[in-house]
């Protein structure tokens, strides 16, 4: 046998698996298994799909690029749903909201993030290319609108024939003008019963002056005339430009981070092509990776031999980019050697973090899972901003920055719904900026940090908060309420048009700092949820700002803090002490709790102590004693209270801090 397997070797039959060999050594055991060698793997040798065929027929003037905006609960998703059935790129019927990839999106009906899909559509004879956008349509989410509509040529304007024409329909609006999109009004949801699809034309036609007479009436939910959406796309949304023999330049429109293959990039080909194998570089970072894999989103990951000038879709390094630091969105990448025939492409805008918080794990314990938590979902949404922070009263934590208060309940849902996190999360609290005596400016975004010591307040000359430009839409017979509200949170009007007989468009400059402290949701109740509201960023403008604080036994809570304008300080501090009194445990000795603004206290509350009866079974006519006893008492109690610590537990904050 050993003579046997050494001839084997010798003649590689080992290696090469051939089974001729092993029937001449009788003395070879039966059990032994036979080894093949594959050949090694090539990306010629991959089938081409018949989708991949099919694509790779179509030219570059029978592409499509288009997006879906409108304001939000207007049917986005759901329209995106029927054009993918239509298309066949899913099966009817099958499940909902298929671009809504997140838990959170399809539990509260909304679109968190951007999504694409790549579609084939038939239309006269000849094969279509559609790329579909899905976009976000609350406010807060504005960026991934902004971007998405880079990568279009043309959007869907959908709006609710119920609702007409609202805030975000006219943000939208005027951010597509703005890029030159072009633009097709579709009014959705006729089918309900209060649906008035003639009066949302009229809004269309008055605000946007655009041509309704072509606008296309569907209901998404039923199928309604649906299939004339495409249609209407391919006449109207003019094809992409490029040229697919010019060297590679594309733009990177989204990126998202996968365990096992790295940040994976959303790309949007300009000109040239690009398959696996191609070494590109980053005009931002300099750096060059090697594409590993190209493909389109069908609606999921699809692998592609090749995407060309025109097309949208993902593509990941090997080895992969473990950094999403490194892939800027708006970024423009080319092949390595092209540096100098590429222009780069205009970028965007990095968004800015409008709104921030304090998130403390409920147990110190968790702080590690936490800590994975977070940094999972900031991979993955890199507008959110961190910064590591702590405080006596919660220990280690995190002071995190987001787009809107929306953004903030969406963060703080995937943590509990995704990695099962128990978490504090503070009041929200908008940055402010600090003007020295010197001429110099500091924007500072946590209240610890603002100067209210005498020492540094003499040097400050200035202190600025910043506004929004909010515009409210709402029906005629709500415009006093809500101008009501808006002055009683120190509004400044701007501007007030009727842009129908009974449809107002009301602007207002607003603190920011007044719009986070659920000035939607009032917003909502003054108006029984007619009113829908959109704003951008304005200014920084000077302000008599003060810190709020809470102090306990005349020491200071740090994680009950908040830099307030001076006319909301005596109702806030008297909100805040009485909610805590109802959190903290009573003690053997007077609790104070007050709040303070500045060195001013606007509020007080006083927990009674523990009381014993010292004179129980004390014989009512000894008098003297009766007074020793309670004098002993007093003075017990004012010991327990000089060097007494008053313990406020997890519980009490947390249940101070909900909403």
């Amino acid at each position: 046998m050993q003579s046997c397997l050494r001839s084997l070797l010798k003649t590689g039959h080992w290696v090469l698996g051939s089974p001729k060999p092993f029937g001449q050594c009788s003395t070879l055991p039966t059990s032994l298994r036979y080894f093949r060698s594959s050949s090694p793997f090539h990306a010629s040798s991959v089938s081409v799909s018949e989708l991949e065929k099919r694509i790779s027929a179509i030219p570059l003037d029978r592409f499509r690029n288009f997006c879906i905006v409108a304001h939000v609960d207007h049917g986005k998703s759901t329209l995106s749903d029927r054009l993918l059935e239509i298309t066949g790129t899913i099966e009817p019927g099958g499940k909902k909201q298929v671009l809504d990839k997140l838990d959170v999106e399809r539990e509260r009906g909304i679109t968190v993030k951007a999504q694409t899909c790549s579609m084939v559509y038939k239309y006269k004879g000849d094969d279509y290319l559609l790329h579909l956008v899905d976009t976000p349509g609350h406010v807060d989410f504005r960026a991934e609108v902004s971007r998405s509509y880079a990568s279009c040529g043309g959007a869907i304007l959908l709006v609710d024939a119920s609702q007409g024409v609202q805030a975000q329909t006219v943000a939208n609006f005027f951010l597509a003008f703005s890029q030159g999109l072009h633009l097709i009004p579709i009014i959705n949801k006729v089918d309900l019963p209060s649906a008035d699809a003639s009066r949302a034309l009229e809004q269309i036609k008055t605000s946007f002056e655009l041509d309704v007479e072509n606008a296309v009436m569907v209901s998404a939910k039923t199928g309604l005339n649906v299939e004339a959406v495409l249609p209407a796309v391919i006449e109207k949304i003019p094809a992409p430009t490029g040229d697919a023999t010019k060297p590679l330049r594309l733009l990177l429109v989204d990126s998202w981070y996968s365990t096992y293959k790295g940040v994976i990039l959303l790309v949007r080909i300009f000109d040239g092509t690009i398959k696996a194998g191609d070494q590109i570089t980053s005009f931002a970072t300099g750096l060059k990776y090697i594409v590993g894999e190209v493909g389109i989103m069908y609606p999921d990951q699809t692998p592609q031999r090749s995407l060309r000038a025109g097309q949208l879709g993902y593509i990941y390094f090997n080895p992969g980019m473990k950094r999403s630091q490194e892939a800027k969105v708006g970024d423009t990448y080319t092949t390595v050697g092209s540096e100098l025939l590429v222009e780069a492409l205009p970028g965007f805008e990095e968004p800015k973090s409008m709104v921030f918080v304090a998130a403390y794990p409920v147990d110190q314990g968790d702080y590690g899972h936490l800590e994975d938590s977070i940094n999972q979902i900031v991979l993955n949404d890199r507008s959110v901003t961190l910064q590591k922070e702590s405080s006596e009263a919660l220990g280690a934590g995190w002071r995190l920055g987001f787009l809107g208060t929306l953004h903030c309940s969406v963060f703080e849902d995937r943590l509990r719904q995704e990695h099962g996190a128990s978490i504090i999360i503070t009041p929200p609290t908008v940055p402010f900026k600090v003007v020295w005596a010197n001429g110099k400016e500091e924007i500072i975004r946590n209240p610890a940090e603002f100067p209210d010591s005498d020492i540094v307040r003499a040097r400050v000359a200035e202190l600025q908060e910043p506004y929004v430009s909010v515009t409210i839409t709402m029906p005629e017979e709500y415009l006093g309420k809500v101008i009501e509200l808006c002055e009683g949170n120190r509004g400044e009007q701007t501007e007030l048009q009727f842009f129908t007989a009974t449809q107002v468009i009301l602007k207002y400059d607003l603190p920011l700092a007044q719009l986070v402290d659920d000035f939607f949701g009032k917003l909502k109740g003054v108006s029984k949820g007619y009113a829908s509201l959109d704003y951008e960023e304005a200014e920084f403008r000077r302000s008599n700002i003060v810190k709020l604080q809470l102090l306990v036994n005349k020491f200071p809570v740090d994680a009950v803090s908040r830099v307030v304008h001076t006319s909301q300080a005596e109702r806030l501090g008297r909100q805040w002490v009485t909610k805590f009194k109802t959190h903290v445990d009573r003690q053997l000795f007077e609790v104070v709790i007050q709040a303070t603004a500045g060195k001013r206290i606007v509020a007080r509350e006083t927990l009674k102590p523990f009381h014993k009866n010292v004179l129980h079974g004390l014989n009512g006519t000894d008098l003297s004693r009766r007074k020793k006893l309670l004098e002993r008492q007093k003075e017990g109690r004012k010991k327990l209270k000089t060097f007494g610590n008053v313990t406020v537990d997890q519980k009490a904050f947390r249940g101070f801090l909900a909403k």
